[in-house]
């Protein structure tokens, strides 16, 4: 036994890192409670294994009195003292015995504990390893996919990335490297288990975190994500240095830094806007191109109502609503959203509303429709015409013109607008 146990303790420290001082008192205890429990059942006993030959010992703990009653458990004071020349009654006298009286239960039990303490340090290796890892981008080379899930081996353990933690669309054979974050370490029967995502707004997060030293190093910081995984994600940044663009740092000379995080996540669409304290700038900044008209800002129950054009409205909402709720997220207000209603004047409408301008001002009737005809059609259009100027455009004589430019001189003035010059 004791060169199958040292070959299974060399085996452990060499292929699994496990110390063969940790092994050792688990393998002896487990001996030693299987044979109290079988052949040797009603007996107390002692097992050692030594950690450099394997070799397995064993005593029986027998008290000494006289006469013996129960042979198991008691010695007499004569063969006491051929152990210990020094024993006395009620003494307990270790009496080494054969291992190979403790049975076979004993061999088969060692076997057992010594898969248990391999199953349980691979159990604490894979949790010890990892734990700090939680939040951070892993790699990994694709195993197989067992029941829609992608098994991906770590180097030192497998993780599991969830179908519903997979971006929608892409598909990873096996033997491709995959970049993930590590989500969590979930305990199973089976031990710790990896959990991966790759549709985190962590995710997204870690990944600039990478790839912009300014984020890094704290120059910049994310203020706010929102993301549809595979569709398009917003992310609002901002920079405590007034010298640092944190819109430009993200992007990186010719868009080399977004670039790679946009092939990272398959081409997925990434929005990186300046942050804004003022939740209406924000959405300004979050809705490009599109433009908010009418807008009205209920706080009470943040939300923000406003209105946008026709050509805009779609693009302000998104396939199946997704810029919207995108947009919602990234500023933390619900939104709703309409269309702007426009308002068609015929060309006929604008001559009468310029006509009445200047009726207002005091010009005759006929005569202001004269004057709008020939493209004056508001008291600035005035602005540095002169009596010459009026009876070539607008045909009219001398009295007419001088009478015109009056009236407009003392309309600006009673305004509080200076006469132009004549």
């Amino acid at each position: 036994m004791s060169s199958e146990i040292l070959a299974v303790l060399e085996y452990m420290e060499r292929e699994k890192g496990i110390d063969r001082k940790a092994m050792i008192p688990v393998i002896a205890n487990s001996i030693k409670g299987a044979a109290e429990r079988g052949v040797n059942s009603g007996q107390e006993l002692k097992v050692e294994i030594d950690a450099k030959t394997g070799i397995l010992k064993a005593w029986a703990l027998m008290i000494v009195v006289d006469p013996v009653s129960d042979p198991k458990t008691e010695i007499s004071l004569t063969n006491a003292r051929a152990i210990n020349s020094e024993a006395q009654i009620g003494d307990t006298i270790e009496k080494e015995i054969d291992p190979a009286y403790l049975g076979r239960i004993a061999a088969q039990t060692a076997r057992q504990a010594i898969m248990q303490r391999i199953r349980e340090f691979e159990k604490e290796r894979i949790y010890d390893a990892y734990k700090d890892q939680i939040g951070d981008i892993v790699s990994g080379v694709v195993r197989r996919r067992e029941r829609g899930a992608l098994i991906v081996d770590l180097g030192k353990a497998e993780a599991i990335l969830p179908n519903r933690e997979s971006i929608p669309g892409e598909n990873y054979s096996s033997g491709e490297r995959i970049r993930c974050l590590l989500l969590a370490i979930d305990n199973t029967n089976r031990g710790p288990e990896l959990i991966l995502s790759r549709t985190s707004i962590k995710f997204v997060k870690r990944l600039f975190e990478v790839e912009v030293a300014e984020i890094a190093d704290g120059t910049v910081t994310i203020e706010s994500i929102a993301r549809e995984p595979s569709y398009r994600t917003k992310i609002c940044v901002h920079s405590k240095d007034p010298k640092v663009d944190p819109v430009g740092a993200c992007v990186g000379a010719r868009g080399t830094r977004v670039k790679t995080i946009v092939r990272e996540l398959g081409g997925e669409k990434i929005d990186i806007i300046n942050y804004h304290s003022d939740p209406i700038k924000l959405l300004e900044a979050a809705l490009k191109p599109s433009v908010p008209q009418n807008v009205r800002v209920d706080e009470e129950n943040r939300r923000i109502h406003f209105e946008v054009d026709e050509k805009d409205l779609s693009i302000a909402i998104g396939k199946r609503g997704q810029n919207a709720r995108l947009t919602s997220k990234l500023i933390g207000w619900k939104l709703n959203i309409g269309e702007a209603k426009k308002q068609n004047i015929s060309f006929d409408q604008r001559l009468e509303k310029a006509t009445a301008t200047l009726r207002q001002v005091g010009v005759e009737a006929q005569l202001a429709k004269r004057l709008v005809s020939a493209g004056f059609t508001s008291v600035d259009a005035f602005e540095g015409v002169a009596v010459n100027d009026l009876k070539i455009a607008a045909q009219c004589t001398e009295e007419e013109a001088e009478g015109i430019l009056k009236k407009i001189a003392e309309f600006q003035a009673s305004s509080g607008v200076a006469a132009s010059p004549q």
